[in-house]
């Protein structure tokens, strides 16, 4: 489903299969899964009431009507993770510190307090070195939907702060956070370059503008600063039309993310990139110009599958 507020609705045959409720909450937006007793989806609902809404609004109201869309059965357990664990959430669950085994977040969940149902909330992870602090809430379940199949694993997660994960036989040794999303939304909405790109143009990973951006961005990512005004330069001079803007520079600031990755993780050859949509092939072609293998898991399946899990080992 890919509209934001799309809902499915149980049967009543279902209801009886639930097992739990998955929730990711994020800073903008909301989903919730019904899930079986084997990580099935039996229903689904999304909305953009994320923590930001929820701070005036309320949380508990939010998480009830979407239970109703659901039309989950009455004190269902519910396990969440994300933003409504953060400090401004609903109840704040104490970040995990790394190195930690990610089975472990399971037993770390912190109850909510209310009068329907058991609810709890997934901790984030913490990395307390002072040269590189780091902190993650919702990319800890998603790691946990990966499974510990593999020995030692890069993970690349895009989005509005793109997380880089070392995994190494069910341990989240270490991690960095590049804010690629963050900086686009800015950069396209606040600085001179909003008048060098049409919010409204799709562009596919094949797009020119987006190729041509992208090695730049990943020839040298010490030069990303000085190349960021040719977005608006290359319009004014004719090279590009402003229909190019938003290629032009999504190409650039994820060719310097994942050339800084690269430096940054030496040693990995071989990358899991879990992200859903238009986004996972971009970083798709971005990673394999900087010479890395990649694997592709759905961001969705992942952190569903990391809310299963976890909530099979409370419950189950």
């Amino acid at each position: 489903m890919s509209n934001a507020q799309d809902t499915a609705i149980s049967s009543p045959a279902q209801q009886k299969d639930a097992f739990c409720v998955a929730v990711d909450w994020g800073t903008s937006s909301f989903r919730a899964w019904l899930l079986d007793r084997v990580g099935s989806v039996l229903a689904e609902s999304r909305g953009p009431e994320g923590m930001t809404h929820c701070v005036t609004s309320g949380f508990e109201p939010v998480l009830q009507a979407h239970l109703g869309k659901l039309a989950a059965p009455a004190s269902l357990p519910i396990l969440i993770c994300g933003m409504a664990g953060a400090r401004q959430g609903w109840v704040e669950a104490p970040y995990v510190d790394a190195p930690t085994r990610l089975n472990d977040f399971a037993a770390r969940a912190v109850s909510v307090p209310n009068s329907f149902a058991d609810i709890r909330i997934l901790p984030g992870v913490a990395q307390r070195d002072p040269l590189a602090p780091e902190v993650m809430r919702g990319e800890e379940t998603q790691l946990l939907g990966l499974g510990d199949g593999v020995a030692r694993q890069l993970v690349c997660m895009p989005g509005t702060h793109s997380k880089w994960v070392v995994l190494e036989d069910g341990w989240l040794r270490r991690f960095a956070t590049l804010m690629t999303g963050e900086l686009f939304g800015l950069l396209n909405k606040h600085s001179t370059l909003a008048f060098a790109i049409d919010a409204d143009v799709k562009f596919g990973a094949d797009a020119p503008a987006f190729l041509n951006a992208l090695d730049k961005g990943v020839a040298d990512p010490c030069l990303a600063l000085s190349r960021l005004f040719g977005v608006r330069a290359a319009q004014l001079l004719g090279f590009e039309a402003k229909s190019d803007g938003a290629a032009h520079l999504s190409g650039l600031l994820i060719g310097a993310e994942v050339l800084a990755a690269r430096q940054n993780f030496p040693d990995h050859t071989d990358v899991t990139l879990v992200a859903s949509g238009s986004v996972a092939d971009l970083y798709r072609v971005a990673l394999h110009r900087v010479g890395l293998n990649v694997k592709h898991v759905d961001a969705d399946h992942a952190v569903r599958q990391g809310l299963y899990l976890a909530a099979h080992s409370i419950w189950a």
